[in-house]
């Protein structure tokens, strides 16, 4: 099942994403479920795939869908930096014992199809795509073995960078953390869709040219290993997001660098997901 939030009438919803468009849940179930993240806090997903079920044809065609983020209110947004050994060797770091861990904030997420916005003060801002983890029960003292039960779903992410920023100081905070920078979306694919989050191909595209291609096997620490880490030092509840961190062919280190700018496209790929599509614009 694909959980998707968006707008209808400007108001913000949520539904189930079917062929030829999306159900609107959210009209319904609302008053249970006011959002996605009241879905998967409150064992909702039975119930918003039974009402999709008796839909005979979507509330909103595919074209006219204006995504949110499928988590526009999370508690927590979890980033894992240096987390494929093609990143960590363009980057020149060597290997770390234990994740490397930043956040963001909500208000730096844009959903599908939405402008990704490059700030008026830096034109060094990179894209990183990534697979993000949708937490779907509280968990503290999270064993590997049992990780993947705490799991909702799935999505794509795009971690867009502003270099400079990022790099005032040993702390990436800043430059992850400027106002619609990233993107997130087009949707939750819940987690009995992908029993194996390991065996998934990841691609980022600007303006059509592949310019990152991994397998998640490759990641330095697993999925597993960053839900049970994360939850040794933070209490997971429903609707954190781990961000689980980029593979190599970022822009910075590339000769020239590529970094987007207005105008540009940038797409997200996971293949047992669906693609992210984010146009770049100018902070106005």
């Amino acid at each position: 099942m694909k959980l998707v939030s968006f707008l209808r009438n400007n108001k913000p919803t949520w539904g189930v994403a079917v062929e030829g468009g999306v159900v609107d849940c959210g009209a319904k179930l609302g008053k249970k479920y006011p959002d996605l993240k009241a879905v998967i806090a409150n064992r909702g997903m039975a119930d918003a795939k039974k009402f999709a079920a008796s839909k005979k044809k979507p509330d909103v065609p595919a074209a006219k869908v204006k995504y949110l983020p499928p988590i526009g209110n999370p508690d927590k947004i979890i980033c894992i930096g240096l987390n494929y050994k093609s990143h960590v060797a363009e980057t020149g770091r060597s290997d770390a014992q234990y994740p490397t861990i930043f956040t963001r904030f909500a208000n730096t997420q844009v959903g599908h199809g939405q402008p990704m916005i490059r700030p008026k003060n830096s034109e060094k801002y990179d894209y990183e795509g990534e697979v993000a983890v949708i937490i779907g029960r509280k968990g503290r003292h999270v064993a590997k073995a049992d990780a993947l039960k705490y799991v909702a779903g799935y999505s794509c992410y795009n971690d867009g960078s502003i270099r400079d920023w990022q790099r005032h100081t040993t702390q990436f905070t800043p430059g992850k953390n400027f106002v619609g920078t990233g993107g997130f979306g087009p949707w939750i694919v819940t987690a009995d869709e992908i029993k194996d989050p390991s065996k998934m191909t990841l691609i980022t595209r600007l303006n059509g040219q592949e310019l990152q291609r991994a397998t998640t096997d490759l990641l330095i620490f697993d999925i597993p290993t960053l839900i049970s880490y994360c939850s040794e030092w933070t209490e997971l509840v429903p609707g954190d997001v781990i961000v689980t961190g980029t593979p190599g062919g970022v822009g910075f280190v590339r000769n020239p660098p590529i970094f987007m700018k207005p105008g540009d496209t940038c797409e997200v790929e996971v293949d047992r997901i669906g693609t992210l599509v984010n146009p770049i614009a100018a902070e106005k």
